[in-house]
C-alpha cells in the first residue's frame, strides 16, 4: 500500500480492504446519522453503516490514526473519490441524481479528466485544520497520479430550509457562479434558487462566516459553484455543487508534492 501523506501518528492512504471500507463506512454512520440526525435506512441501521452502490467501486481515502488503541478507531477521516473512467462503467456519477453534469460531460469529451469527490467526514476529535490539509495532500496526490484535471462533487449546508439560509446561498450565487461553459444546474425537478437576495444586501463577511468549513475550503482552492441549490431531505441539508478545474488551485497549495515523480510512478 503507498502512503500518500504522514503527519506525526496520522497517514492518508487508499483503503486496500473490504474491513477498510467498512470502517470508513461506520465512521460516515457516526458523522452523518447520529451527529448530523440524517435518517438511514434500515439496514444501515441494522449495520450501523452508511453505504450505497458507488461504494463498490470507488476509491475510499483514509486518514489513519496509526497510534489508536483498537483497530476500529483507527480510521479518523475518509473521502470517497470516483474517476470518469470508473464512473462509466458503473451507470455514471453520484451527483447526477441532483445536478445535470452536461457541461462536465462535454468537458470530458474535449479532453479533460474528471473526478468526483464525496462523503467527506472526519472523526470528532480530529477535527482540526492540521487533518483536513492532510487529507487535501492525500487528495492530491492521488490527483496528479491520476492527471486529473477537474474535481466535483456536491457540498452541504445544514437545514432543509432555503429560505433559512438566503444569505450564504445568495452569496455564493453571487460572488461564485460559474462561467456559462462550466454551469452544471439542478435537475428541474429538484432546482432551487439561490439568488434569494440582491447582491448589493449581500454582506460578504457575515456570509463568508455563514460557510462550513468545506465549502471556504473550495472556494479558497478556486471553486467555482454550480446553478441552483438541492435540498437532501434524508441527510437534512442543502446542497451545492462545487467544480474546482484544477488549474485554479493555487500554486502555494503544491508546495509539498514533487509532481515530476508522482507523474512518473503513474506511467510506471
Amino acid at each position: 500500500m503507498r502512503v500518500l501523506a504522514t503527519s506525526g501518528p496520522l497517514v492518508v492512504r487508499l483503503a486496500v480492504s473490504e474491513e477498510e471500507v467498512h470502517a470508513a463506512q461506520r465512521l460516515r454512520y457516526t458523522v452523518f446519522y447520529e451527529e448530523m440526525a440524517a435518517t438511514p435506512s434500515a439496514e444501515m441501521a441494522t449495520a450501523r453503516r452508511d453505504f450505497d452502490r458507488y461504494d463498490e467501486f470507488c476509491d475510499h481515502l483514509l486518514v489513519i490514526d496509526e497510534a489508536a488503541e483498537t483497530r476500529d478507531a483507527r480510521v479518523v477521516g475518509t473521502y470517497r473519490l470516483l474517476r470518469h473512467a470508473v464512473a462509466k462503467q458503473h451507470g455514471g456519477f453520484y451527483s447526477a441524481d441532483e445536478y445535470d453534469l452536461a457541461p462536465l460531460l462535454k468537458k470530458a469529451a474535449e479532453g479533460l479528466s474528471l473526478m468526483e469527490l464525496g462523503r467527506s467526514c472526519v472523526a470528532r476529535p480530529y477535527r482540526t485544520n492540521a487533518t483536513i490539509q492532510l487529507l487535501w495532500r492525500g487528495i492530491t496526490g492521488y490527483m496528479f497520479e491520476h492527471g486529473v484535471d477537474v474535481m466535483f462533487g456536491c457540498a452541504s449546508l445544514a437545514g432543509t430550509d432555503p429560505d433559512n439560509l438566503a444569505l450564504p446561498l445568495s452569496f455564493l450565487h453571487h460572488e461564485f457562479l460559474a462561467p456559462a461553459d462550466w454551469r452544471v444546474r439542478a435537475l428541474d425537478a429538484r432546482y432551487v434558487p439561490m439568488d434569494r437576495m440582491p447582491k448589493e444586501e449581500v454582506d460578504l463577511k457575515t456570509a463568508l462566516n455563514a460557510l462550513p468549513p468545506l465549502i471556504k475550503g473550495y472556494l479558497r482552492l478556486g471553486a467555482h459553484i454550480g446553478d441552483g441549490a438541492v435540498v437532501d431531505y434524508q441527510f437534512g441539508t442543502t446542497d451545492v455543487f462545487i467544480i474546482l478545474p484544477v488549474d485554479r488551485i493555487p500554486e502555494r497549495y503544491y508546495s509539498h508534492f514533487d509532481r515530476e515523480g508522482v507523474a512518473a510512478r503513474s506511467r510506471g
